[in-house]
């Protein structure tokens, strides 16, 4: 992220500057860009944390051969999206019994991760109108649980209410329901692998595009130099003076 550095750089050459607004031309930005050292091996490594870490095995696989980064056991990431897509698909138990092959001690050490996976499991008996099974799951499974942390007393009540309306799509808590609750919960089990397999549990390359959006923002204030507007495309865009 060669950009974002020069960005930064800019902001601290230009901040006791007046308040006219410097120009940098393309020659100048370009010429700047061209100064920065990048190594390719840190690039490597930026692209495969992003894979390894939103699951693409296949690509994880074909650029750890072109590129030669270092050794990452791929059928790690093969489980985990397994796990991963079962939550996903509303297979909470099956779910939960592949994380347990991974590695019990991810819900044995994670209290809150393993009661939203049981709410999930409820939110599933309801959604396929199981309501007797719902109740008994609830009362056996959630409710000691609930006891014993506030937050998730509330979050048992709130989920259970949905039994009370005929109509759950209209109901203020309906959302329980919506395939987003799936990939909130799945999101977070995909975390706890991560971490406990000594992964970050977010890419680094979302983050440092979100840090060049913000370093442009406030370089625009100061001056007028070319931009990325299209991060997709990275092309350098001509100032507007």
């Amino acid at each position: 992220m060669s950009l974002f550095w020069i960005v930064i750089r800019e902001l601290a050459e230009i901040e006791a500057m007046a308040a006219s607004k410097k120009v940098i031309t393309r020659e100048e930005w370009e010429k700047k860009l061209n100064d920065v050292k990048i190594r390719k091996e840190d690039m490597n490594k930026l692209v495969m944390n992003f894979l390894v870490t939103e699951g693409y095995v296949e690509a994880a696989e074909k650029f750890q051969m072109e590129s030669g980064t270092e050794h990452i056991d791929l059928a790690t990431i093969t489980d985990r999206m397994a796990v991963k897509k079962a939550v996903q698909s509303g297979n909470v138990e099956d779910a939960i019994e592949k994380v347990n092959d991974l590695n019990p001690e991810i819900l044995d050490t994670n209290p809150q991760l393993f009661f939203h996976l049981q709410q999930q499991r409820l939110i599933e008996l309801i959604r396929n109108g199981k309501v007797e099974e719902a109740l008994e799951f609830a009362q056996e499974e959630l409710a000691p649980r609930g006891e014993e942390n506030q937050s998730f007393l509330e979050d048992l009540e709130r989920t259970v209410a949905l039994l009370a309306f005929e109509d759950v799509s209209n109901c203020p808590i309906g959302e329980l329901l919506d395939i987003s609750q799936r990939l909130k919960t799945a999101s977070e089990v995909n975390a706890a692998i991560l971490t406990s397999q000594s992964h970050e549990k977010d890419p680094k390359l979302p983050s440092l595009l979100k840090m060049l959006i913000w370093a442009q923002k406030e370089l625009d204030e100061k001056a007028a130099y070319p931009h990325i507007n299209d991060l997709s495309k990275a092309v350098l865009e001509d100032p507007a003076i």
